[in-house]
This record gives structure tokens, C-alpha cells and sequence, in this order.
């Protein structure tokens, strides 16, 4: 029997620290499947197309790793899927009540499937998708943040953007 586990977010974008988890998961499940998730009621910087792509190009390494987009409840997505572990992220201790909640009302909702939290590296442990995107919208440095992958896409989302406020930068100390 193969052990087969799901990572759910809305990857927008992913970052390092997502990535991290990604990495530890496929070593412990033979499969770990990357459920990139449509949030109608939350605004999202990338399209749920371009997110499958950046987390498919930051996860390409991993042989065990297979991502597929998903809408609705994630323990209906894991039944459909007949899969019983769900690995959740844990940075810090904020993150805790929410994600506890969560996974009480996952265990009611589905009592057959298991919820396995894991701590992203120290080093990754502040890192959130809206840090990242605020980073970038304001013209920062990003590539500490999420993988290759992810600052090409944001570059060419923002590199108009931020082109036209270097120049104007450049202008104002000439």
C-alpha cells in the first residue's frame, strides 16, 4: 500500500517555504500530491493556470510529486482522490489556532483523514505568499524568497512596473 498525502494551499506564489515542506513530505510519502486551491472570495495575484505552473517548475525535481488544482472542500478533494493524510504547514505560532481549527473541523467533516503538521526551516519560518507579493508589488528583492521559477514570473508581472521606478529613481538623482 502506497502512502499518499496532500499539501493544499493556493500557492500565490510559492515560496521557499512552501517548497521546503514540499521536499520534506516526498520524503516520508511515496506521493504527495500538491492540491493548488480556487478561493472565489480571496483575490489572487496569479491565475490558477500560472500558480499549477510555478509550483509544477519549483517541484520538477521531485519524481514522487503531482500537482492538480482543486475547488471546494479539501477533505472532499482527499476522498475523491482516496487519500487520507493531509500535510499542513506550521511557521509559527500564529499559525496554530487557525490551522487547529482547521484540522478539528477536517476531522469531523472526515473522521478517515489524518492531518500531519511539519515546520518549514527556521530560516523559512517568516516567509508567507503575502510577504512575498507586498516585496514585489513595492519593487524588492525577492529571490530569498521563492524559487527561480517564481521570480521569473513576478518579474514579468511587475518588471514594467518596476523598470519605470528605477528610471524614475535614476532621474531624481541625476
Amino acid at each position: 500500500m502506497k502512502r499518499i498525502s496532500i499539501y493544499a494551499g493556493t500557492f500565490d506564489p510559492i515560496t521557499l517555504g512552501h517548497l521546503d515542506l514540499i521536499q520534506r513530505a516526498a520524503h516520508i510519502f511515496d506521493r504527495i500530491v500538491i492540491a493548488v486551491a480556487e478561493r472565489p472570495s480571496k483575490t489572487t495575484m496569479f491565475s490558477m493556470e500560472e500558480r499549477c505552473k510555478m509550483v509544477r517548475e519549483a517541484t520538477k525535481t521531485l519524481k514522487n510529486v503531482k500537482v492538480q488544482p482543486f475547488s471546494g472542500l479539501l477533505v472532499d478533494f482527499a476522498r475523491k482522490h482516496d487519500i487520507h493524510v493531509l500535510v499542513r504547514g506550521l511557521r509559527a505560532y500564529s499559525d496554530f489556532e487557525y490551522e487547529f481549527q482547521m484540522a478539528l473541523t477536517n476531522r469531523q467533516l472526515a473522521p478517515d483523514v489524518e492531518t500531519l503538521f511539519l515546520m518549514p526551516k527556521e530560516t523559512h519560518s517568516y516567509l508567507s505568499s503575502s510577504v512575498v507579493r507586498e516585496v514585489a508589488e513595492l519593487g524588492g528583492d525577492i529571490h530569498g524568497f521563492v524559487p527561480p521559477c517564481v521570480v521569473r514570473h513576478i518579474g514579468n508581472r511587475f518588471g514594467k512596473r518596476r523598470n519605470s521606478r528605477a528610471e524614475r529613481a535614476q532621474h531624481i538623482r541625476d
